[in-house]
Formats: structure tokens, C-alpha cells, sequence
């Protein structure tokens, strides 16, 4: 049985003065969304942390992100590389280039590549299987895929060829938000939820998540989304603020959304609470801290995460000529340029947070 938070932190701050018992309801998490007293939340990220530290400890997993393709069939109203923008050159990874991104993973002391890209549906599904079996057989990495809505034969080939995980954003559980930023494929239904469940029929390990501040996201809503995280049983969370493309239709929504008591705010700290309340629901989960949250927070944005309650980042072994251009938004940062292309400066950093790069594959722990 997995641990709740309750064993392995007596209280959290003031929240009803009462020990951490029982199942995280939706109205309790609302008031720590809503929480803004600094230290109050101080205690937030001590409890998380502590369950993470107690649930999955101190190691770091370290995830190659190779982004294998910005070619993307969906029109969404945010991102970057949707099929509207023009002006955007496309790529798509040949099989020696995406090898010599995974050797490179190895080299930092990656455990995963994560093979990341828009719905394109130039990826056929024969190719991407004889890259995964490449991969598991050269280098014996476990291989994330994360390349949105697909059909259920392919993700059972990819799963056959030996792909481990999966990882689809839910984004938000409001079905009409959903709606207005993610416009279906036409003549093709969306149900990620359904799609959810089918991966894990399949056997992978399931990842999913949501945007923080999306223009329209209400708090009721962002705690439904969080308790669905437990309600889904998730390997993988994945949390990022908003951060749109300036040349999408919702471009200028992150500055110009309505400033009401219950939109949600697309900053670095409601990113945070949201990881550290997604590590407290599910204890075992691993949970990145994201390139979207470094983004917006230059200064400290991976090392807050580590500290609220992730286990997880992912440097970027894409390499640069298509890195540039996989911009689902501008100004994008890279842990792999961040903390240098070195082992050693990876460990240095971590060990600045008393962390450490893990070892082996990091696959979910479950009943930790």
C-alpha cells in the first residue's frame, strides 16, 4: 500500500492545527492553493519535501530530453509549433542523430530518454520502434515517449518494442477550457483520460499533468486536477506554468487574463504548490522539476522544485540546431546549457541541494 503523507509528516502548519491523516479532499487542497502567507507555505514545502525525501529519497533522476520532431498536426492556442505557424522551420530527427542524442544522455548519467514531439504523424510507427530497440539494445536505457494523441496499435508497437513509459498531459480536467485551448484533430474525438487507461492496459508506466495559470483556470478546477493525480494512479506528474507563444492566439493571455480572486495565477510559486501538493497526494510518483518553471523563475526555478517535492530533471540532448526550433514557447532555458554539458557540473549543482543523480532506469517505486 502506498504511504500517505500522514506517516511521514505529523503536521503541516495550520491547516486545521490537525495531524495529516486520511485522503487529501478537494476543499483542503483549495485552501492551500489559496494560501499566499510565506510561512505558511514554508511549511507546504516542508512536508513535501519531506515526503520525498522519505517516499523516493535523495537521489536525482536525471531524464534525456530529445525533442524528435516539431512538426505537429493540432492548432492549439498556446504552443509554439502548432500546424498555423508558418514561420516556423521544421525538423524531424533521422535514426543516427537521435543514437548519438541517447549516447550523449549516457554520458551525463542518464537513466531515461524522453522522445518528445508534436503529433506528427510523419512518425511512422515502424520507424520509431526499430529507433526504441536501438536504443534499449545499444545503450540499455528506459525510453519515455511523449508524442501526444496516437493511435492504440502504435502505442501497443512502441510498447512491444520495448518503450517503458508514457507521457500524456491531461492539462486541465475543465472540459470546456480544454476545449477552447486544445481544438480536436478534425474528424478525430479527444479523450486523454481514455487514452490514459489504454496506456495502461498496455503495460507502460503513465505520466500525466497539467499547466499552472492557464487564462480561464479556476482554483475550484486546479484542486479537481490534483486529486486526480492520486485518483489516477500516476507514475509520472508533470507540472508547468503557462508560458504561451507570442504568435498564437493566446500570446498575450498570460498578461492580459482577467485579474479576478479566482484565476489562477501562472507564476513560479502556484507551479510550486502544485508539485508540492501533487507529491503529497501521490508519495511515489516521480515528478520533474520543469524547464517551464526554470523559464519563468531563471534564478532558482529547478532548484524550487527539487525543494518542494520533485524527484526528476531532464537535460536536453536535442541537438542545438533543432533545439532552437522546437520553441513551444520563446526563451525557452535548457538544463543542459544551464548546468553546462558535464556530468560534474550536474553533480555539482545537485550536491548544492544535498542531492545526488540517481542511478539506473527510475521507475516508480510503488509502495515506498
Amino acid at each position: 500500500m502506498p504511504l500517505r503523507a500522514a506517516d511521514a509528516v505529523g503536521t503541516l502548519g495550520t491547516d486545521a492545527d490537525r495531524p495529516l491523516t486520511g485522503e487529501w479532499s478537494e476543499a483542503r487542497i483549495l485552501r492551500w492553493l489559496r494560501e499566499d502567507d510565506e510561512p505558511r507555505l514554508a511549511t507546504l514545502w516542508q512536508a513535501a519535501d519531506t515526503v520525498r525525501r522519505r517516499t523516493v529519497g535523495d537521489p536525482v533522476h536525471l531524464r534525456g530530453l530529445i525533442e524528435v520532431s516539431n512538426h505537429c498536426a493540432r492548432t492549439c492556442a498556446y504552443c509554439g509549433i502548432n500546424a498555423r505557424n508558418t514561420a516556423l522551420r521544421r525538423y524531424r530527427m533521422n535514426h543516427a542523430e537521435i543514437m548519438a542524442s541517447a549516447q550523449q544522455a549516457v554520458g551525463l548519467g542518464c537513466g531515461t530518454v524522453v522522445m518528445q514531439a508534436g503529433e506528427d504523424d510523419g512518425i511512422r510507427a515502424d520507424w520509431l520502434a526499430d529507433a526504441i530497440r536501438a536504443i534499449k539494445a545499444e545503450y540499455g536505457l528506459a525510453v519515455t515517449l511523449s508524442l501526444g494523441e496516437r493511435l492504440v496499435d502504435e502505442l501497443a508497437g512502441w510498447r512491444e518494442a520495448g518503450a517503458d513509459r508514457y507521457l500524456l498531459r491531461f492539462e486541465t480536467s475543465d472540459a470546456a477550457l480544454y476545449a477552447r485551448i486544445h481544438p480536436p484533430r478534425a474528424g478525430r474525438t479527444c479523450d486523454r483520460f481514455a487514452i490514459l487507461g489504454t496506456l495502461r492496459a498496455l503495460g507502460y508506466e503513465v505520466g500525466s499533468g497539467v499547466m499552472v495559470g492557464i487564462p480561464g483556470q479556476r482554483y475550484e478546477s486546479l484542486a479537481r486536477d490534483i486529486r486526480l493525480f492520486a485518483e489516477l494512479d500516476l507514475d509520472m506528474i508533470g507540472v508547468g506554468p503557462f508560458v504561451p507563444h507570442p504568435a498564437t492566439p493566446l500570446g498575450g493571455a498570460a498578461d492580459a487574463a482577467d485579474a479576478t480572486m479566482d484565476q489562477v495565477p501562472n507564476t513560479a510559486a502556484m507551479a510550486c504548490k502544485v508539485v508540492a501538493l501533487a507529491r503529497l497526494v501521490r508519495p511515489d510518483a516521480n515528478i520533474p522539476s520543469t524547464t517551464a518553471l526554470a523559464t519563468i523563475d531563471r534564478v532558482g526555478g529547478y532548484a524550487a522544485g527539487l525543494r518542494c517535492g520533485a524527484n526528476v530533471v531532464m537535460p536536453n540532448v536535442t541537438p542545438a540546431e533543432y533545439r532552437r526550433c522546437y520553441e513551444i514557447y520563446p526563451a525557452k532555458v535548457c538544463l543542459h546549457d544551464e548546468f553546462t554539458a558535464t556530468r560534474a557540473a550536474l553533480e555539482e549543482r545537485l550536491g548544492r541541494l544535498g542531492r545526488y543523480i540517481a542511478t539506473g532506469p527510475g521507475h516508480r517505486l510503488r509502495g515506498c
